[in-house]
């Protein structure tokens, strides 16, 4: 942060984590989707830049994506008294405009997905649930 725009940066320990703390008038400048009320009530879309940094690494967005609003569990279904337990992946966000980013970053990789609700996709193939394991890996 340091290097590319802030003045200060800061590292305050707290259980479990170090929140790491930036102040600088610029940073609007990095981050023009940030504004004012929900996110889901306004449009977030990423400027030409961002799109390229993306389409470069979709993995590591991706990857941020789902720390922040995914998870993987273990989905148990039962068939005829037979019971099947995979892994699987589910992202969940209001924002319309951050799901079909979420959307274009699985499509870039080739990962299979579905919603299964109207703000809600799913990653449940197991090629996929492997491929999106290599480019998210454990919460931290």
């Amino acid at each position: 942060m340091r290097a590319v725009l802030a003045e200060k940066v800061q590292r305050v320990p707290q259980q479990g984590c170090v929140n790491v703390q930036s102040y600088g008038k610029h940073w609007p400048c990095l981050f023009p989707q940030h504004g004012p009320g929900k996110k889901h009530e306004r449009p977030i879309v990423l400027a030409d830049w961002q799109r390229t940094l993306v389409e470069a690494q979709a993995g590591d967005f991706l990857r941020g994506l789902f720390h922040s609003d995914g998870c993987r569990f273990a989905n148990r279904v039962v068939v005829r008294r037979k019971e099947y337990v995979y892994p699987r992946y589910m992202f969940t966000n209001e924002s319309a405009d951050i799901m079909g980013l979420c959307q274009w970053g699985l499509d870039l990789l080739g990962i299979a997905w579905r919603m299964n609700r109207r703000n809600s996709l799913s990653v449940a193939r197991r090629d996929a649930v492997a491929a999106l394991d290599r480019h998210v890996g454990p919460k931290s």
